[in-house]
């Protein structure tokens, strides 16, 4: 996801913001006590949310590496993390 396919105020959250908020939303919808025409709005909201969730999960796996040891134990380097 670009971050231009984000809306600007949600561009900058943190991935532990933009998950309350997710929650938030899912509380909300299935409590059902909310109009219809505001269901879909916040729901639309809680799909960009969970877009920008992805995002953030993917930019932080591929900035994890696996360290190499050795068979005595002693780092050798490191690798890319194995993705599924």
């Amino acid at each position: 996801m670009s971050e231009s396919a984000v809306p600007a105020d949600i561009s900058g959250y943190s991935f532990e913001k933009a998950v309350a908020e997710l929650e938030s939303i899912v509380a909300r919808l299935e409590r059902g006590d909310v109009a219809l025409d505001e269901s879909i709005t916040i729901y639309e909201r809680g799909e960009l949310l969970k877009k920008h969730c992805e995002a953030l999960l993917n930019a932080a796996e591929n900035r994890i590496e696996k360290i190499r040891l050795d068979r005595a134990g002693k780092v050798q380097g490191t690798e890319p993390l194995d993705r599924e």
